[in-house]
């Protein structure tokens, strides 16, 4: 039976742009409840006004909050404020996140420290903060927007990698805890997405990692987040919105000396090319 997102509640996290807005917008069109949860406010009133554009009915409740979801106490604060003002979420999709690329040996200590906060906690927390209440209501799904570089760990990435390759492994695993008590978890790899952030990335990223990802070209926003509704429907555990990023996805799993094989000659001509 298909998902009916008639008068469910959806919390987005990272909701003021990108794919956070564009899933909000996505959920909106459905009908939807939605609350974005971001740090801005003023991108928050604006992505609000967007959102509520798109509803399909004028009665459906669009809310917006400010916190840094890197910090838990931050984070329970709006879920349960939210919680409080009628807006116990049906789905809960966290797409904040911050990335910052660089050569490991080179690039400063706290782009380390600042992609766990931003890239993994700040996906940990929401759940956190949101769990309890799914666990006692005995339903919800949790969408936890990762990377194809939660899968993939190649050059330029060691920060960013490390923090969605954990998203991965804390996604599966909260799958498994929570399926007993029948919610449901699933996991989104985009590639690179056509974002202000992605814009923001290229200006750090080294020349090796732009000649690896130049192979998967940047879909929008809305591509991804059709992908999440859709699998949210579908209840689909993997959501990789392209053909491109599933290929290799499959191919690092059967094949991974003919990925790395791949990988290190693109590097290597990248490398040609800055000498």
């Amino acid at each position: 039976m298909a998902y009916d997102f008639t008068d469910a509640i959806a919390i987005v996290t990272g909701g003021s742009s990108g794919i956070g807005l564009a899933t909000a917008v996505a959920l909106a069109e459905r009908g939807a409840h939605v609350a974005i949860v971001a740090r801005d406010p003023e991108k928050l009133e604006s992505a609000k006004a967007r959102i509520r554009a798109a509803r399909a009915d004028a009665s459906q409740r669009v809310l917006s909050a400010s916190a840094d979801l890197s910090q838990f106490n931050q984070t329970k604060t709006v879920i349960d404020r939210l919680a409080a003002d009628g807006m116990v979420p049906d789905i809960l999709v966290n797409s904040a996140g911050t990335i910052l690329p660089g050569e490991f040996s080179s690039m400063p200590l706290e782009f380390l420290t600042r992609n766990m906060e931003s890239g993994y906690f700040s996906v940990v927390w929401p759940c956190r903060a949101t769990v309890p209440y799914m666990i006692e209501r005995g339903s919800g799904h949790i969408v936890n927007v990762s990377s194809v570089a939660g899968f993939l760990g190649v050059y330029g990435y060691t920060g960013y990698a490390a923090a969605k390759y954990a998203t991965m492994g804390f996604t599966e695993a909260l799958r498994c805890e929570m399926k007993p008590h029948g919610v449901r978890v699933s996991v989104v790899c985009p590639p690179d997405t056509d974002t202000p952030a992605l814009q923001y990335e290229k200006t750090l990223r080294p020349p090796e990692t732009d000649a690896l990802a130049g192979k998967i070209k940047p879909v929008p926003p809305e591509r991804v987040a059709d992908a999440i509704v859709r699998g949210i429907e579908r209840n689909k555990y993997y959501m990789i919105p392209d053909l491109t990023s599933r290929f290799y996805m499959r191919l690092k799993g059967v094949l991974p000396e003919l990925f790395f094989a791949i990988v290190d000659g693109d590097v290597a001509k990248a490398r040609r090319g800055r000498a």
